[in-house]
Parts: structure tokens; C-alpha cells; sequence
């Protein structure tokens, strides 16, 4: 049985690398869970706060980094109901990947797209009932496990993965997690009991995903990590251990991120809010940084 230590290990060595500089922009998601629209959806009632917050770093440049759990495809068989559940997100994810912009992770909810033959039968195209025609959605995507971020002049590296790797449960056993998501604890999620084997809703298992990870993470000379699966937002301070967690789409009512650019990381929340006349809006709210990337490198 692979231990967290070779599975990250694997993650890593065989990461795309990406080069950036001081003049590249990301943001970077996790955990929108996106599913079909139904009660048990949690991603339904963050959508208009994601697609307002996508929409701004689409015009504003960034490159688009979602890791993992993107889709949630162990409540929902197939990518379909959640295509037509939730097409303006989608098509404005093409728009990134049109652009070469778009970089995606698989986790444990969406591990399915391990296999690029499952990826390039559901997502090259989409069926249009407009026009009886099947369009491009996302040609010739890839999925990846992880993803290095490397700066061109510092050759500062950034690992970025979903996080199940070091939630062993999830990771080996994801199939038969997922059976029990469908036949048990998608009904009982309707009623508001939580599924006990998600460390975002067990904190113990929470704690020792978080745990294993960290130690990782010292074993290679501080490696700046982030990642997701926990929903819990992490940004440590320079000189502390270099793990980061984006957080998750589906918080109530709030959606977190970290944005890089100008060479420094944020982590920042999209929410409701209301302005002084009492109309909402939705906000961006910085919660920590900007910190230089640099004040995390290790000699």
C-alpha cells in the first residue's frame, strides 16, 4: 500500500511544470463540488458569487488553477447533469481554456478524470438541443494530479494537488466512498447530516490529512504546498511551515482563494454583502496577505 510520503512523492515528480514570472496572475479554487442543481447541491448557492468572482479574474488576466473536486460526480453519474445544471460556469471556464488559461486537478469527488479516456468523451463536446449540433466544451483538456508552479527567475517552485493524498481512506478507497455518498449519504446530506468520512466535515480526520502533509512538506526542504480537500483555508506566516489550503467553493455563503501576482500570494473571500443604501453586492475581502513568495524560500 503506497504511503502519503510515495503517493505525494508521485504527485510531485510527475507534475506539469508551469513557468511564471512577477508579471503572472492565478487564482486558485478547490472544492466547488459543482453538482446538479439539486437540494443536495452545495455548490447552488455560491454559484452567483463564483461566477461573478471567475468573471473578474477572466477580465482582469489570471490564469485559472482549480484543484480539484471541481465537479462532484459521486452524488451525480454523470458530468452531463451538471453541464446543464450549471452551463454559464462552464462556458466560462471554455473561455479560459480557450486561452490556454485553464489548469485542472483531479481529486478524490472528480477522480474519475484520472482516465483520459472518460475526460475525452465527456468534455471534449457537449450535445447543444439550440442547435442539434454536438460544440467544443473543453478540447483536448488534460487533468492532471499536480501542478508546479516554477518562477523563471528565482526557480522558486510551487506544488499544487488536490490533498487526498494524504487522506489515505479517500485516496484507495475513493470508489467505495463514493458508493456510500450515493446510496446513503446523499439523502441523509438533504436532511443536513454531514458524511462522516470527509475531513471537511470530520475534524479529527482533518487534523491528521493536515499533519501528514506538513511532514511532507519538511522532509523537502520546506517545498511551498497548497492545496485543498479540507475546506479549511491555511496561510502561514514566512518562516513557518510553507503549507497553504485555498479553502472551498462551498462555504456558507462565501467562497475563499489565493491569488498570486506581483510575485506574492493572497488569500482572499468572495461574499454578499451590503452597501450603504442597502443593495447587495458581491465583494472581494482580503484575509491575509499580499506576502512576498520569495520570504518562503529556503536556502
Amino acid at each position: 500500500m503506497l504511503s502519503t510520503k510515495s503517493r505525494l512523492n508521485r504527485a510531485y515528480n510527475e507534475a506539469i511544470r508551469i513557468p511564471f514570472n512577477d508579471n503572472s496572475k492565478f487564482i486558485l479554487f478547490s472544492d466547488c463540488h459543482r453538482g446538479d442543481n439539486s437540494f443536495a447541491d452545495d455548490f447552488a448557492n455560491n454559484r452567483n458569487i463564483y461566477f461573478h468572482a471567475l468573471k473578474h479574474y477572466y477580465n482582469e488576466g489570471f490564469h485559472y488553477c482549480e484543484l480539484g473536486d471541481g465537479d462532484e460526480l459521486w452524488e451525480n453519474l454523470s458530468f452531463t447533469s451538471l453541464l446543464h445544471a450549471h452551463k454559464n460556469v462552464y462556458l466560462l471556464m471554455k473561455q479560459f481554456h480557450d486561452e490556454e488559461r485553464l489548469h485542472m486537478i483531479w481529486g478524490n469527488h472528480d477522480m474519475v478524470y484520472r482516465k483520459q479516456d472518460y475526460v475525452d468523451k465527456y468534455l471534449n463536446t457537449y450535445f447543444d438541443p439550440k442547435t442539434g449540433n454536438d460544440e467544443e466544451l473543453f478540447c483536448d483538456i488534460k487533468y492532471h494530479e499536480g501542478i508546479v508552479l516554477k518562477h523563471s527567475q528565482t526557480q522558486q517552485e510551487l506544488f499544487l494537488c488536490h490533498g487526498h493524498q494524504a487522506d489515505w481512506w479517500n485516496y484507495l478507497f475513493w470508489k467505495w466512498s463514493r458508493f456510500m455518498v450515493r446510496v446513503l449519504w446523499k439523502p441523509l446530506n438533504v436532511m443536513g447530516i454531514a458524511d462522516p468520512t470527509s475531513p471537511a466535515k470530520n475534524y479529527k480526520e482533518l487534523i491528521k490529512v493536515e499533519r501528514r502533509t506538513k511532514k511532507w512538506i519538511i522532509d523537502n526542504d520546506n517545498l511551498i504546498t497548497i492545496a485543498g480537500h479540507t475546506h479549511r483555508p491555511r496561510f502561514p506566516e514566512p518562516g513557518d511551515i510553507a503549507f497553504f489550503n485555498d479553502g472551498s467553493c462551498v462555504h456558507p455563503r462565501s467562497i475563499t482563494g489565493l491569488e498570486i501576482e506581483g510575485g506574492k500570494i493572497s488569500l482572499i473571500k468572495w461574499q454578499i454583502a451590503t452597501n450603504d443604501e442597502g443593495i447587495l453586492q458581491i465583494v472581494r475581502v482580503l484575509l491575509e496577505g499580499p506576502t512576498p513568495l520569495i520570504d518562503y524560500k529556503t536556502e
